[in-house]
């Protein structure tokens, strides 16, 4: 004889199970989902873009050791008609506030991304994912520079100027002149930020004003180095692409592609633990 009571009891007691299973697990789906990065971290592909990252600013620091200060002998012989006609105008330039300047609006730049980053909500709670990707934008295009500076060896351009003091151009910076870190570093945290911001706010209009700010400030920067006589327009156009590149490549390599079918974005399955069943829906809602 069937124990109705008990049936009845055992089968409640399932569903409910069923149902509190069901209804935490989607609103914690749910909950996630609305508030979803534009970024996802992936631990062997940041293992690999820190490591290489630190690999290139080694080989970097290697390659530097090698190279030697210039020699006053070598100065003696240089004449800017030697330099070609479209980098020949920074050979005239030579300006230490123009150089310190340079300093200020590179740290513009980084300020921007800061003050995003820590003043709005949605850049704040990913503060994780933003700053290891921001980690592998500098690393890489650090270590990049590094490494091209110190296998190229190109005089900077004050060392072409002869009203230049001599003491200032027998060192081994001097030799540092291609490509340019500053314009490197100023575009790729310029159009990381820009990138960033663009993501975690789809629809703001304030996007303009990021991407204008900031590449202002990357624009400032190269053409002050440019006034110091510290880079030739190549130096300053190879450093904007490469840190173009990089700025845009991180957070394209970490980016969450949206899905927006129905069938992508619903699961529907039989679930059971052995102590209850029941069924197992899954809704992802997209904020983008």
């Amino acid at each position: 004889m069937i124990d109705w009571q008990r049936f009845w009891k055992t089968g409640v007691r399932r569903v409910k199970s069923a149902s509190v299973v069901f209804i935490l697990h989607s609103a914690w789906f749910i909950g996630f989902a609305n508030g979803q990065s534009p970024y996802q971290l992936k631990t062997g592909r940041e293992i690999g873009l820190l490591g290489g990252g630190v690999v290139t600013l080694g080989i970097g620091y290697v390659t530097g050791t090698n190279q030697n200060a210039i020699d006053p002998a070598e100065i003696q012989g240089l004449g800017q008609q030697a330099v070609n006609a479209f980098d020949r105008g920074a050979t005239y330039k030579f300006s230490h506030t123009a150089d310190q300047l340079s300093n200020v609006s590179l740290a513009g730049t980084a300020a921007v991304l800061g003050a995003l980053t820590l003043g709005t909500k949605p850049m704040r709670n990913d503060l994780i994912t933003v700053g290891v990707m921001y980690v592998e934008t500098a690393l890489l295009a650090n270590g990049g520079v590094s490494i091209v500076k110190n296998l190229a060896g190109r005089f900077r351009p004050f060392v072409y100027n002869p009203d230049v003091p001599l003491s200032e151009k027998t060192t081994k910076d001097a030799r540092q002149s291609f490509f340019s870190g500053h314009a490197t570093n100023a575009f790729a945290t310029a159009v990381f930020t820009s990138e960033v911001f663009r993501h975690y706010f789809p629809d703001s209009k304030l996007k303009p004003v990021v991407w204008i700010g900031s590449l202002g400030l990357a624009t400032a920067t190269a053409v002050l180095r440019y006034e110091g006589g510290l880079h030739y327009p190549t130096d300053l156009i190879a450093g904007a692409a490469f840190g173009t590149l990089v700025g845009w490549g991180i957070p394209k390599l970490h980016e969450v592609k949206n899905r927006s079918e129905l069938g992508q974005r619903l699961d529907v399955q039989p679930w059971s633990n052995g102590q209850a069943t029941g069924i197992y829906l899954r809704v992802a809602v997209f904020s983008q």
